[in-house]
């Protein structure tokens, strides 16, 4: 058999970080829920069930913990830092779905959440 697409998921990653426009997130932060799918041949790890031969879901949380616990104003910058990271860091990645979340954001709305989604092809990813 032959593996058509595969992913690694991170789904509902938490952070509380110093994202946001207004004074009061720089100051108090907020919370922020951040979901991954990253696309790469899955296909050694399949044969040889080591760590070596796929993406290490824990160093890919290190990239985007690092990339949380710097400031921004908008969520968009955050995102595509954290995409930049990804790709420079995995360069076996070939898709990128990034979903990040402010809970509760500070607009006067009653809602679970506001935030920005991003679906990225790595354009330098030998296939």
């Amino acid at each position: 058999m032959q593996a058509g697409s595969a992913y690694i998921l991170l789904e509902e990653l938490h952070f509380h970080a110093f994202h946001g426009v207004m004074p009061q997130e720089s100051k108090v932060g907020g919370d922020f829920l951040l979901s991954l799918r990253l696309g790469y041949d899955i296909t050694k790890a399949m044969q040889t069930d080591r760590v070596e031969d796929t993406l290490n879901y824990a160093e890919v949380y290190a990239v985007v913990k690092e990339e949380m616990e710097k400031p921004s104003a908008l969520l968009e910058h955050v995102a595509g830092r954290i995409a930049d990271a990804l790709a420079a860091h995995f360069l076996q990645v070939t898709t990128i779905d990034l979903t990040l979340v402010k809970k509760n954001p500070p607009m006067g709305a009653d809602c679970k959440g506001a935030g920005v989604e991003l679906h990225l092809i790595n354009d330098k990813t030998k296939r």
